[in-house]
């Protein structure tokens, strides 16, 4: 499955809000050497209650706006 996110580095917060065409990732990394994309991994991955090793960013490394595989169980 493939799912459409918006990221916000620098966050106060972590937190995952899910709207009608995706969802928006906030963290609290900065987008500096891929803090915040391991960063969008774990929070996503625990949001949808899956490995770690079952999400994975495929397009927008350095781009707020990502495109991120969830493998299913």
């Amino acid at each position: 499955m493939l799912v459409a996110i918006k990221v916000k580095p620098n966050a106060r917060t972590e937190e995952v809000i899910e709207e009608a065409d995706g969802f928006t990732v906030r963290v609290k990394e900065p987008p500096v050497e891929g803090k915040a994309n391991k960063a969008v991994v774990k929070l996503m991955a625990k949001h949808l209650n899956v490995p770690e090793s079952h999400v994975r960013i495929v397009k927008g490394f350095k781009s707020k706006t990502k495109i991120v595989e969830v493998v299913e169980r």
